[in-house]
């Protein structure tokens, strides 16, 4: 978290997490459009929250907003890397078609095998999920580290934003806090 936050203010606390306030990535600075608490019944999982080039209240404006995006998990318990990886899975399949899913099966393959490099994520780690325009690709990072190889496509990174900002979002109160309606 430290490397995420390193020379940017605090703009929220959120669930004990200090969120940045605006993050570097790629060449541009991106500000907290939201950010908001991913629960499963008792269990507080992460404190999701999205970084954008400018604000936007709906999630089409979101999906469709040029430039790079981050999506960050700041983890408020370990998780292994099939809890990681099936979660991913789960939220694509919930939020693509049939069609969708096979046209990016290459990518979603080289996401999963970026998971298992993850490997176990501890508590008060970083997972950041970024989309850099310059080369055209999603980069994910934990705790400030690359892990694996960018995976192509931007269309690749908008099928992730659904799983968060989709019609049939991971949880619909974090879908609205993280564009800023909760």
């Amino acid at each position: 978290m430290l490397a995420l936050a390193a020379s940017a203010g605090h703009a929220a606390e959120f669930a004990g997490v200090k969120l940045p306030d605006s993050v570097r990535v790629g060449n541009a600075d991106l500000a907290l459009n939201g950010a908001g608490l991913r629960a499963r019944m008792v269990f507080k999982i992460y404190v999701g929250a999205l970084y954008l080039a400018e604000k936007k209240s709906s999630a089409a404006e979101a999906l469709a907003a040029a430039g790079p995006k981050r999506i960050a998990m700041f983890l408020m318990r370990d998780l292994s890397a099939a809890q990681l990886s099936g979660a991913l899975d789960e939220g694509l399949a919930d939020n693509l078609s049939a069609l969708e899913r096979e046209k990016m099966q290459p990518q979603i393959d080289a996401l999963r095998a970026t998971m298992q490099l993850v490997g176990a994520a501890k508590e008060k780690s970083v997972l950041a999920i970024d989309y850099l325009p310059e080369s055209g690709a999603t980069r994910l990072t934990l705790d400030g580290m690359q892990k694996g190889n960018l995976i192509p496509g931007e269309e690749f990174y908008r099928a992730l934003l659904k799983i968060w900002l989709g019609d049939k979002p991971v949880d619909a109160k974090l879908k609205a806090a993280l564009l800023g309606q909760g």
